[in-house]
């Protein structure tokens, strides 16, 4: 209603409305018109609120319908107080929404000291970029696993192993992401007792997530790993992109990511720094391995930086006893590294490496650039079969670029069981100044090569060739992500 007329006017009409009612309802007036104003006003702080809130988008597999913060769950932030039991608390709470519509976890600004703790379906865990995850000194803060039914024993240790920090199993759609937050294994205290030899289960991994699927790791600076960094194992349609680790060079088993046993893996826009292999391609240790019997396949590496002086870019085994197949590696960068992309396997190891593709890649200060070894010799127990010889075929390298390079190659197959069917063509390698006098290394191996310096030796004959890189794309590398967002006053 608008009210019209002189002021006058206005307070006759507003008097002949009161007059009429008693007391009691001119009070119930006052009442509402006061509960009105308060309400008017909560809304105004509300949306004030709102308004000066940080909103942080990001990309994502899936959004969530629900949201918390580790602090409603008693987190402490101070780096000393342990929020093993907050996480715990929060995730089994969240748990329970999976079925409406999912829910996120933010990690806020802060130092969080933590034990291991396991994620669930439909969740994103999403760390600040002021957080720090910090991993926990005190070993009860780990729970043991059995060891992995693929390998037979722990890589440490022949008993079992401590679960890793961030850990998952049989999941579906699950996000581990941020605006560039970080985990800090704190693993020097692992590495002195791995060193020292007295360590009675198998170091823990920063994030580790076993028979899942629909997972994404992205946009996350690791650190300091007890071991292994990333290690998706028995799983599928994973998305690993723009994360950064680093750990010492000298720093043992630091792997950076080791898909095991995985179908359907983009790696994308990473950097490693690692005291091991930058990228590691797994699938099973010997007898283990064949008997489980998971390879992993249809994986996508590109734009991918790595410095590891001691180790390789992208390692092919040496665990690979469950097979490797379908690789494709592109636009790779490695600076000051001890090699390419190297084969490691074994007599021993069985199944095989093939229908591996690499191209355009970028190197600076390197041992070896093509490395193929046959003798890799660890077991994990005597009970490896003698008569289960590894194939390895269809292995191509193009167009490649290396400054400061001692050896071109060294290509060492097994006796009556050669590497077949190498390709290698465009390939530029520029020596160090003081080079071995041998540099191409080869036995029991048998390809071609094309346009390569300097030359290659007798077994991989010159043949004009551009060797194959696959023109049909992967079903992952087709996989969108979402805009997400976290809403909160950081």
């Amino acid at each position: 209603m608008r009210f019209s007329g002189s002021r006058q006017n206005r307070t006759q009409l507003f008097w002949s409305i009161i007059r009429p009612l008693d007391a009691f309802h001119v009070i119930q007036m006052l009442i509402s018109a006061i509960l009105l104003l308060e309400l008017l006003s909560s809304s105004v702080a509300e949306f004030r609120a709102v308004e000066h809130a940080t909103v942080i988008e990001f990309p994502a597999l899936n959004c969530r319908k629900h949201s918390a913060v580790l602090t409603d769950f008693g987190g402490v932030g101070d780096g000393k107080t342990s929020n093993t039991e907050a996480f715990k608390a929060a995730i089994a709470n969240l748990s329970q929404l999976a079925a409406d519509g999912g829910a996120q976890l933010v990690v806020p600004p802060g130092k969080w000291l933590t034990g291991s703790f396991n994620l669930t379906s439909h969740f994103t865990l999403f760390i600040h970029k002021d957080a720090i995850i910090l991993g926990a000194q005190d070993e009860s803060e780990w729970p043991h696993l059995p060891v992995l039914p693929s390998y037979g024993r722990g890589r440490d240790a022949g008993s079992g192993r401590f679960s890793s920090l961030i850990f998952g199993t049989n999941l579906t759609d699950v996000v581990i992401t941020g605006n560039n937050g970080t985990i800090d294994g704190q693993g020097a205290y692992w590495w002195k007792k791995f060193k020292e030899g007295t360590l009675n289960e198998t170091r823990p991994y920063l994030i580790e997530v076993m028979y899942s699927n629909q997972v994404q790791i992205s946009n996350l600076t690791l650190i300091n790993s007890p071991s292994w960094n990333v290690h998706p194992i028995y799983s599928s349609d994973i998305i690993i992109q723009h994360v950064t680790i680093i750990a010492p060079i000298d720093s043992p088993n630091t792997d950076g990511i080791n898909p095991d046993s995985c179908t359907n893996t983009r790696i994308e826009d990473s950097f490693v720094v690692s005291g091991d292999d930058c990228i590691a391609v797994k699938s099973g240790w010997d007898q283990y391995g064949i008997k489980f019997n998971m390879p992993t396949k249809h994986l996508v590496i590109r734009r991918f930086t790595c410095i590891s002086p001691d180790s390789a870019t992208i390692a092919l085994g040496s665990e690979m006893s469950g097979g490797i197949e379908d690789v494709r590696a592109e636009n790779i960068t490695a600076i000051n590294t001890q090699s390419g992309v190297r084969i490691k396997t074994a007599v021993g190891r069985g199944a095989y490496v093939k229908d591996i593709y690499v191209r355009n890649m970028t190197i600076s200060t390197m041992k070896y650039v093509f490395w193929m070894t046959g003798s890799y010799g660890q077991h994990p127990d005597p009970g490896f079969d003698p008569k289960a010889f590894p194939m390895i075929k269809g292995i191509n390298y193009k167009d490649i670029v290396a400054d400061n390079v001692t050896y071109s190659a060294r290509l060492e197959g097994i006796e009556n069981d050669p590497f077949t069917d190498i390709c290698i063509s465009n390939v530029d390698i520029k020596l160090t100044a003081k080079p071995k006098e041998l540099q191409w290394n080869c036995t029991d191996v048998q390809g071609v090569t094309n346009r390569v310096t300097p030359v290659p030796c007798n077994l991989l004959p010159e043949k004009e060739i551009d060797c194959p890189f696959p023109e049909d794309r992967l079903p992952i590398e087709d996989v969108g992500l979402k805009t997400c967002s976290v809403i909160g006053n950081f």
